[in-house]
């Protein structure tokens, strides 16, 4: 199995909109197989969030690697390691209400951002689980945002 390094430079080099390509591709494989094919990166879980667009009003899914904290799911916005935000991320601060998809479970979930020493902690406990968020982070001039979704 390839390494978090690999991954982590290999998702990079797709650059944002070659992501977005991959994540309408993973999409609907994800749901057709219950996330048995496209529920991982590596050894890290991946989710789909679904977002309500802040311009378009529509709702827009992605899949995104998280991190399961007892009920809440927490993921983190370096889109790869892209200096443009990606477009979930802020659609939640424009409209905190989602819903994430774990294989056939559909789980609404209000965002927020995680500050100081949760953040710190959520952080720590998600390179455990995937060592590419520092090679993301290390290629970006923005702060790196950390949401804890609950379910509602």
């Amino acid at each position: 199995m390839p390494s978090d390094r690999f991954w982590s430079r290999f998702s990079n080099s797709l650059g944002a909109a070659g992501l977005r390509r991959v994540g309408k591709l993973n999409a609907p494989i994800y749901r057709l197989t219950g996330g048995r094919v496209g529920g991982k990166l590596g050894k890290a879980p991946i989710l789909l969030l679904t977002t309500t667009g802040r311009k378009s009003g529509q709702q827009r899914t992605a899949p995104v690697l998280y991190l399961a904290d007892g009920e809440r799911f927490v993921v983190i916005n370096t889109n790869a390691g892209n200096e443009k935000t990606p477009a979930w991320s802020l659609n939640l601060r424009a409209n905190p209400e989602a819903a994430v998809e774990i294989g056939r479970k559909l789980v609404p979930v209000r965002a927020r951002l995680a500050e100081g020493e949760e953040r710190a902690d959520l952080w720590r406990r998600h390179m455990q689980q995937y060592e590419g968020w520092d090679f993301y982070e290390s290629k970006l001039d923005r702060e790196v945002g950390v949401f804890v979704l609950e379910p509602r």
